[in-house]
């Protein structure tokens, strides 16, 4: 038995003659139907793999519908400049780099998060360093708190490059200053 022979016996689809979207000159549909959406949201429901623990984020992929939506990408910078390495240089010269980023970076929420805490980090590290100096303590201790303010400037400055690409834009915070960058940047 060929299934050739039966296959001609099959109509293709045509919609009932009383369909709206059907213009009256043609037996195309002009119009998407209202059960189509013209956005594909993707969701379990629809096919989309299932998150899980996801839900108080809004899901994967909702950063994306919410700048979508905002119009404003959170990659985006003033100046066009890669996110990982602005909030890097944020911690690179201590305090100093930390307020330019901050008078100068206006759009990114990462970066000024990252800036913020740069200077709660290290503004008082290199007060506490300068202070070793004046009071003159011994070299090898100042040696120390030069290490203890340069130590952690780098460190920051791996989690802040590491942290845009390998967590998607996750701030690292730290136990208390992290808190109050975060504060202060959702405040803005």
């Amino acid at each position: 038995m060929s299934t050739a022979k039966y296959a001609p016996t099959f109509a293709p689809y045509t919609p009932p003659p009383d369909d709206p979207s059907l213009d009256a000159s043609s037996s195309r549909p002009t119009t998407q139907r209202a059960w189509f959406p013209s956005q594909h949201v993707i969701s379990y429901q629809s096919g989309g793999l299932p998150t899980f623990n996801t839900s108080q984020a809004g899901g994967a992929g909702a950063t994306e519908v919410a700048e979508a939506e905002s119009g404003v990408s959170a990659w985006e910078t003033r100046f066009g400049m890669r996110v990982d390495i602005l909030a890097a240089a944020a911690y690179i010269l201590g305090p100093v780099s930390a307020l330019l980023i901050l008078v100068l970076e206006t759009h990114n929420d990462y970066v000024r998060f990252h800036a913020y805490q740069s200077a709660l980090l290290t503004g008082p590290l290199v007060l506490l360093r300068m202070l070793v100096s004046l009071l003159r303590f011994p070299q090898f201790l100042r040696t120390i708190f030069t290490f203890i303010v340069v130590v952690p400037s780098l460190y920051m400055t791996w989690q802040a490059y590491t942290g845009a690409a390998r967590y998607g834009l996750s701030r690292f915070q730290l136990p208390i200053v992290g808190a109050i960058a975060d504060r202060w940047v959702t405040e803005e």
